[in-house]
């Protein structure tokens, strides 16, 4: 009991500030300081998610499936990318400071372009998700090997172990915290990501129907969308948190060995 107390308590200062934030959401609305088309109240963006869910549902499909292409291919090649730039020291100082460069470009500047060379199908949307995902990632398994305990490196290479056998054993598994955490930030950045290049073209998605709501001036159905979204997001944080428990399960018994 003693040990679930900590864990409840830990829980009421986000909930009193979500609960603060909606009410004065809610005071603000009602008192007339703005106009309800323009600020809509919890309660009617409530019932825009819930009147309009199975539209919502529908185009958040494609979204979904543009991330999801978008995050599996932006983990694919920051691995490939990050494990050569290690392996071989003049890629990690060709290929760094142009990764660094790509970052300062606007990700709404990139879009169009994409767009024009590709069309407004899912592959802008998808190579948009994969350009924003793929630095956090690369850059955090880039760190993850170059924090390796180099004493275990040197025992294995005197026990004759072959860069391969280092790599598995003791490289990646140092590597893993790095990735998790660039993986968290990838993969709330792959929704937005998808988000963003509907808006500017596209027949389906959470963007194209995000634009059509704000044309026609539907802003609840658009706060909707927003809380869709957001909820969508931590969803994906969360799913990020149960792999790494998976992967790494060490990680949590020594946290349970720290505590005790």
């Amino acid at each position: 009991m003693k040990k679930k107390f900590p864990n409840i308590t830990s829980k009421i200062p986000p909930v009193v500030a979500i609960a603060a934030i909606l009410i004065a959401w809610q005071l603000v609305s009602i008192s007339g300081l703005l106009p309800s088309y323009m600020l809509p109240s919890p309660v009617a963006v409530c019932q825009a998610l819930v009147n309009d869910r199975s539209t919502i549902l529908f185009h958040a499909g494609f979204t979904l499936q543009e991330s999801f292409y978008g995050l599996v291919i932006g983990v694919c090649l920051a691995f490939l990318f990050a494990t050569m730039m290690d392996r071989f020291p003049i890629l990690d100082q060709a290929f760094y400071p142009i990764m660094i460069i790509t970052q300062t470009i606007p990700t709404i500047a990139i879009a169009p372009i994409l767009v024009l060379w590709m069309g407004f199908g899912m592959a802008p949307k998808i190579t948009l998700v994969v350009i924003t995902t793929f630095f956090p990632i690369t850059i955090g398994l880039l760190d993850g090997y170059k924090s390796v305990d180099m004493d275990a490196v040197h025992l294995l290479q005197a026990m004759g172990a072959s860069r391969a056998q280092i790599f598995y054993h003791v490289k990646f598994p140092s590597a893993l915290p790095h990735f998790f955490s660039g993986l968290k930030i990838s993969a709330s950045y792959a929704v937005v990501g998808a988000v963003v290049s509907e808006w500017l073209g596209g027949f389906n998605g959470l963007g194209v129907y995000m634009t059509r709501v704000k044309k026609a001036y539907a802003f609840d159905k658009m706060f909707a969308v927003i809380i869709f979204i957001v909820v969508i997001s931590l969803l994906l944080l969360l799913a990020v948190n149960v792999i790494r428990r998976i992967v790494m399960p060490w990680l949590h018994t020594e946290k349970g060995e720290k505590k005790r």
